[in-house]
C-alpha cells in the first residue's frame, strides 16, 4: 500500500516498514529505506516534535515516510501497532534493552503472530553484556568501540567525528542494511529474526581497515603520527591566505610527484622520501608556509586539471553550488530545505528523497482506514484519546 498519489520507485518499493520513532540512528535507516522505495510507516509518540515542532520540514531523517501518532501507553493504541506491524515485514525500535517488551511489542510477542516478522533494533551498546541498559551518545560507543581515540593531532585529545560515524555510519546504516540483508533471509526461509544493530559493533566494523593496519606495525597507538590521522604531510589540510582550506591526499607516488611540482617543492630535500616519517614534520612547516601564501580559490585552480587529490575545503552554505554536484544532483531542495539526495544511486530503479510530513499523525486516520477501519470507529479513538 503506497501512499495515496505516490507511484511505486525504487528497489524496495513493497516493503512495508513501522519504524517505532526515535532519534538519531533509528530515523536515519528509515530514511534510507524510505528513500529506495520501501513503504515506511513512522510511529510517532503525542505531543510536539521536539527540535523540528516549528520547523518540520526542517527534519531530513524523517522524510518519506507517512506519520501515525498513537500512544503506546493506552490498550487500544498498542492493539493498533500491533495491528500494522502484522501488515508489515518489517518493524524497528530505538528504546534501550526491555522497553518494547514492557510496553507489549517486544520480538516474541511480535514474531509469535507474525512469523516472518524481521525486527530491528537500534542501539548503542547492543541488546545484552554490561554495558546494555547504559545511556550513552555516539561519542561514548566510539570511546568504547576503540574508534575514537585514533582521532586527532599528535599530543592533543581526540576530536569527535561529528555524530557520523556512530549515529549514522556505524549506527543507521548498520540497520538498515541488517534489516535487508533479514528480509532477503525471511523471504527465502519463510522466518523472521531479530536484528540486533548496535553503534559499537558498527564503529569497530568500520575500524576493520585500521586493526589490519595495527596488526602489521603499520599503525601506531599514539594519536597524531599515522599516514591518515594528520601526521603525514601528504595528507592533510592547510590553511590558505584567505582563511581558507585544501586538502592534501596525494599518498601515491604519482599524485604526491604531481603535487610537489605544482607547489614549486619538487627538489625540496624534505619531500624526498615521501614514507621517511622522520622528514613529516618539516615537510608539514614547509607547506604550511607555501600554500597559505595564496587563496583557496587560487589553490583550486592550479590544481583543478591536475590528478594530485588537492581539493578545496568547502562550507554546507558554498557545497551544493559546486559544479560536480550541479552535474550529479548530489543535492535537493525539498519543502525549501537543502539536503542530500537519495544514495546510492541504481541505474535501473533508483531511488529518491521524499518530503517530511507536516505534523505528527497527519496519515493516521488514512493508514488506519487502509487497515480496514472505518472512520466512525477511528474518530472514537481519537476522542479517547488514542491518539494523544
Amino acid at each position: 500500500m503506497s501512499p495515496a498519489g505516490e507511484q511505486a520507485f525504487g528497489p524496495l518499493q513493497g516493503l512495508r516498514v513501522v519504524e517505532v520513532a526515535g532519534i538519531g540512528p533509528g530515523p536515519f535507516a528509515g530514511m534510507m529505506l524510505a528513500d529506495m522505495g520501501a513503504e515506511v510507516i513512522r510511529v510517532e509518540r503525542p505531543g510536539p516534535r521536539g527540535a523540528f515542532a516549528e520547523m518540520p520540514e526542517a527534519d531530513v531523517l524523517a522524510r518519506g515516510r507517512r506519520s501515525v501518532v498513537l500512544d503506546l501507553k493506552d490498550a487500544q493504541g498498542l492493539a493498533l501497532l500491533l495491528e500494522l506491524i502484522d501488515s508489515a515485514e518489517v518493524v524497528f525500535e530505538g528504546f534501550r534493552p526491555g522497553v518494547a517488551e514492557r510496553l507489549g511489542f517486544g520480538p516474541d510477542e511480535c514474531l509469535e503472530r507474525n512469523p516472518r516478522l524481521v525486527y530491528g533494533r537500534m542501539t548503542g551498546y547492543g541488546q545484552d553484556g554490561p554495558l546494555a541498559q547504559a545511556a550513552g551518545h555516539d561519542i561514548n560507543y566510539l570511546s568504547v568501540a576503540g574508534a575514537l581515540y585514533p582521532m586527532g593531532r599528535r599530543g592533543e585529545r581526540p576530536v569527535p567525528p561529528l555524530n557520523l560515524v556512530g549515529d549514522f555510519g556505524g549506527g543507521g546504516m548498520l540497520l538498515a542494511y541488517g534489516i535487508v540483508c533479514a528480509v532477503l533471509e525471511a523471504r527465502r526461509s519463510g522466518r523472521g529474526q531479530v536484528v540486533d544493530a548496535a553503534m559499537i559493533d558498527g564503529a569497530s566494523a568500520l575500524m576493520g581497515m585500521v586493526w589490519g593496519a595495527r596488526a602489521q606495525g603499520m599503525w601506531s597507538d599514539e594519536r597524531g603520527t599515522n599516514v591518515l590521522d594528520g601526521a603525514a604531510h601528504f595528507y592533510d589540510v592547510y590553511e590558505t591566505s584567505d582563511g581558507g582550506y585544501v586538502s592534501v591526499g596525494a599518498m601515491e607516488p604519482q599524485f604526491y610527484r604531481r603535487f610537489l611540482e605544482h607547489v614549486g617543492l619538487a627538489d625540496h630535500p624534505d619531500f624526498a622520501d615521501q614514507r621517511n616519517k622522520d622528514t613529516w614534520a618539516r615537510a608539514t612547516e614547509v607547506l604550511v608556509e607555501v600554500i597559505g601564501a595564496r587563496t583557496r580559490d587560487e589553490w583550486a585552480k592550479v590544481f583543478a586539471e591536475v590528478d594530485a587529490c588537492v581539493t578545496p575545503v568547502l562550507s554546507m552554505a558554498e557545497v551544493a553550488d559546486h559544479p560536480h554536484h550541479r552535474a550529479r544532483d548530489t543535492f535537493v531542495e525539498i519543502d525549501g530545505v537543502l539536503q542530500g539526495n537519495a544514495a546510492p544511486r541504481l541505474s535501473r530503479t533508483p531511488g529518491r528523497p521524499g518530503r517530511v510530513s507536516r505534523t505528527a499523525g497527519e496519515d493516521t486516520e488514512a493508514v488506519l482506514a487502509g487497515l480496514g477501519h472505518p472512520a466512525e470507529r477511528i474518530a472514537e479513538w481519537r476522542a479517547c484519546g488514542v491518539f494523544g
